[in-house]
């Protein structure tokens, strides 16, 4: 019998993707129409913004811990949080959580190191191409990671919090990221990886001209394959 999977939300764009994926990809594994048991919590993603605004990472993990506990209660024997940004909170969440607990950024970096990528480029929020979230997991597999022009950064980081998290996309805000991609191209970047769950609903290896390494579709294919895990 499949694990049940629990996923701790953040934007709920991000969180929606993660989730179809695993129903959607669940169908060729394990029959028509079937797919593991998920259940989902979240928090008012403004709650998440408000300490993610004021450097508060004991108060975003606080807000993890609180949704895994709901989740354990809801019957998941395990959790997932499709979210980059808030990763940064990962092991202090981790050491409290009641259930275990998927990171998203180790499974796109050992996607990477099973790609035998030497060199990529990091696209998310400036939360994540500022900060030590995938400098860390990448550098330990001696990874080099590369990001945009911090001009280009402050495109991404808007584009991402004024269109993607609402829903939102335009050929412009795609054009925008495109670009970017081109640029980190250009740099000898192997592969860019999209950091922020929202990015392939706008980015994809149809319209990249680098290989994609997709956070969203991974950790929901990760997700999956931890729930068929024979218990």
């Amino acid at each position: 019998m499949a694990k049940h999977i629990g996923i701790i939300a953040v934007s709920f764009e991000g969180a929606a993707l993660c989730y179809r994926t695993i129903c959607q990809e669940s169908f060729a594994i394990m029959g028509r129409f079937a797919h593991p048991e998920v259940s989902v919590h979240t928090h008012s993603l403004s709650r998440y913004m408000d300490y993610i605004e004021k450097d508060d990472w004991d108060g975003v993990a606080a807000l993890m811990v609180s949704s895994a506990k709901k989740l354990a209660a809801a019957g998941a024997d395990f959790g997932i949080c499709p979210d980059n940004t808030v990763h940064r909170a990962f092991e202090k969440v981790s050491s409290q959580s009641p259930i275990p607990l998927v990171s998203i950024t180790e499974t796109v970096a050992k996607e990477c190191q099973s790609k035998g990528y030497r060199k990529v480029g990091v696209l998310g929020t400036k939360y994540i191409m500022r900060g030590p979230v995938y400098r860390d997991v990448l550098s330990e597999l001696k990874i080099q990671m590369v990001v945009p022009s911090r001009e280009d950064q402050e495109k991404i980081n808007s584009i991402i919090f004024d269109e993607l998290v609402l829903g939102k996309t335009t050929e412009s805000s795609s054009k925008g990221i495109i670009e970017a991609i081109q640029k980190l191209k250009k740099l000898g970047c192997d592969a860019v990886i999209l950091g922020c769950t929202e990015i392939p609903l706008v980015i994809n290896s149809g319209n990249s001209s680098l290989p994609v390494i997709d956070s969203t579709r991974l950790l929901a294919r990760k997700a999956l394959e931890y729930s068929l895990e024979v218990k």
